[in-house]
């Protein structure tokens, strides 16, 4: 079947061209307007707009940006935890009968306890987790049901919750979610229908899946997966790498974004640690940004022509990943560069094993 490719926006022109980080800073309209057209133009099916405590509000932006699109699809990262999740189920409901049908949900619970309580919540981290799970919970009866719907738990009560809107898309809006801790396996693998990885070696990415589809057959469910990648190509592999380099040398200038010390959240702490199997794993998949980073921002690279680059998510692809996020660390132009030579040629190779696989 084809594969998603999937970019990411922020809303504000980031400071230089080694951006680790593309979530917050203010709000520039226009910005945000070509960010998107870009990625229509360059044929991704859908673009991230992430989540922070200080970033600007998902749901108007993506309304914005929806309304300046004509057919992209829209993943908006979303935090449970600071509203009811029956008001939630209505909101969301409400955005995708607006922008019709083109809204996917990212459950994003939060790893990092700074960040949970510039919002004021000081919820312990394996806790958060227990709260999502009856968040999506209420969520998915309220979207569903034919009669009102009553729930009491540790986190929420509700008594004859009823929503007058339903989701354009049926069952309801598709749910991701992100988080590979203890606490969060369970959790994604009962409710999502896609379950968001960042890139790792293979053999670590096909453990991981094993592990959440065992946890999800437990519910009668298998998800699909999404990897998130952070390509660097070149006219030549040597300019690839060259321009790695280039790219690390400004990272680790900045400081690496990733603050001090061992990150709290397990993604980020996974990440950090690829750098013991060296900096280059499966080929091409590099890793020295991620450790300079200190895992934070979705920081492993896959280096090296389009159709080198192309060939690693094909390979990917093999393992039953359905869907890649790829963005770049100049944000807006190489998602204009992947237009042209990367996107074509992973929908090619993904098209070949397809037409393969049926002529078996």
């Amino acid at each position: 079947m084809p594969i998603n490719v999937l970019g990411m926006i922020g809303v504000a022109p980031p400071p230089d061209a080694a951006t680790v980080h593309i979530v917050g800073g203010g709000i520039d309209r226009d910005y945000i307007k070509a960010f998107t057209q870009a990625h229509e133009k360059s044929d991704f099916d859908a673009i991230l707009i992430g989540h922070s405590s200080s970033s600007a509000d998902g749901f108007g932006i993506a309304q914005y940006v929806a309304t300046h699109s004509e057919r992209v699809n829209i993943l908006l990262a979303h935090r449970p935890g600071f509203a009811s999740p029956t008001q939630a189920a209505r909101r969301v409901a409400t955005l995708d009968n607006l922008i019709e049908g083109r809204l996917w949900l990212h459950i994003i619970t939060g790893g990092v306890d700074a960040d949970q309580r510039r919002d004021g919540d000081y919820t312990p981290h394996d806790e958060r987790y227990e709260r999502t799970d009856e968040y999506l919970e209420v969520m998915r009866r309220v979207w569903n049901a034919a009669e009102p719907v009553d729930f009491e738990g540790k986190f929420y009560r509700v008594s004859r919750a009823v929503s007058d809107v339903q989701a354009h898309q049926k069952p309801y809006v598709p749910l991701w979610f992100g988080g590979v801790s203890d606490a969060a396996i369970p959790v994604g693998a009962k409710h999502c229908d896609t379950y968001a990885l960042f890139g790792e070696p293979r053999a670590q990415v096909v453990e991981l899946m094993t592990r959440i589809n065992a946890e999800a057959a437990d519910h009668g469910r298998r998800p699909s997966y999404n990897l998130s990648f952070r390509p660097i190509i070149g006219a030549t592999e040597e300019e690839a790498w060259r321009k790695a380099e280039a790219i690390l040398a400004g990272v680790e200038a900045s400081g690496g974004g990733g603050g001090s010390g061992i990150p709290q959240a397990e993604t980020a702490r996974r990440l950090m640690r690829l750098i013991e199997g060296g900096d280059v794993q499966d080929e091409r998949l590099w890793v020295p940004i991620a450790a300079a980073a200190k895992g934070s921002g979705n920081s492993t690279a896959l280096v090296g022509t389009a159709e080198q680059v192309a060939e690693a998510i094909a390979k990917y692809y093999d393992l039953g990943i359905s869907g890649v996020l790829i963005r770049g660390f100049d944000p807006f132009n190489d998602a204009i560069e992947y237009g042209h030579e990367l996107i074509p040629q992973i929908r090619e190779k993904v098209a070949a094993r397809d037409a393969a696989k049926a002529a078996q």
